[in-house]
């Protein structure tokens, strides 16, 4: 738990370096546009469905309008259930950019013999993840979806879910960099992975605090990985 904190204080400390502030600028730009299409979309999308159920424009007075409201409201949820997806999608894209820069001003041993990854290699790794994430959160809806009447059910259940996930995708953000190589990334724990995926995955909860959420657990995750040498390197 303390090494966890402490990656995080560090990673926090961080983010008025330049390397790190034109990360967000670039992760936030994509998000923020990732927000939007994913919120018309959606509105788009249940409002054809609902017209074409039968719900059209003269099926009466205010049709139309409640149509809207309803397609919005469907559209809200929608959005606040991909969120973590399309976040965690977009960071891990520009993770190589957040790992080398962490690696950069703190391990820049570890930094000189990682491998640099290919556009398209970030590309199929970022879609991997958010195929991952979306299949585990559709399967959790309707765990969610059962607990509704408790308040905190649903919530419990998509963080429990992504929780797990996001520890493993910041683990493997760190590892790709130096995996095969001369130095590897160290493992990062079980029980760390799950503390660091559940607070990064409380924190994209939070408006504005989540667009700063997915920097923030790929760089702790690096100083968790690059913490303690790995036997080899200290010999």
């Amino acid at each position: 738990m303390s090494a966890v904190i402490a990656s995080l204080l560090r990673a926090l400390g961080q983010f008025a370096e330049g390397p790190v502030l034109r990360i967000l600028a670039k992760s936030f730009a994509v998000t923020v546009l990732a927000f939007i299409a994913i919120a018309w979309g959606g509105w788009a999308l249940a409002d054809w469905g609902m017209n074409a159920l039968g719900l059209g424009d003269t099926l009466f007075a205010g049709a139309k309008e409640a149509r809207g409201l309803l397609a919005f409201v469907l559209a809200l949820l929608g959005l606040w259930l991909s969120w973590r997806v399309a976040a965690m999608a977009v960071i891990q894209f520009f993770a190589d950019e957040v790992v080398a820069a962490v690696e950069a001003r703190h391990y820049p041993h570890a930094a000189s013999a990682a491998r640099e990854l290919s556009l398209a290699r970030q590309g199929a790794y970022a879609a991997k993840s958010a195929g991952r994430a979306l299949v585990a959160n559709l399967v959790a809806a309707p765990f969610a979806l059962a607990l509704w009447f408790t308040a905190i059910g649903p919530f419990a259940v998509f963080w429990l879910v992504n929780a797990l996930l996001l520890g493993r995708e910041l683990h493997d953000m760190v590892w790709l960099r130096h995996r095969g190589g001369a130095i590897e990334a160290g493992e990062i724990g079980k029980t760390e992975r799950f503390v660091l995926g559940g607070t990064i995955a409380a924190l994209l909860a939070l408006p504005f605090v989540n667009f700063l959420a997915p920097v923030l657990g790929a760089a702790a995750a690096t100083h968790l990985a690059h913490r303690r040498p790995k036997k080899d390197e200290r010999d």
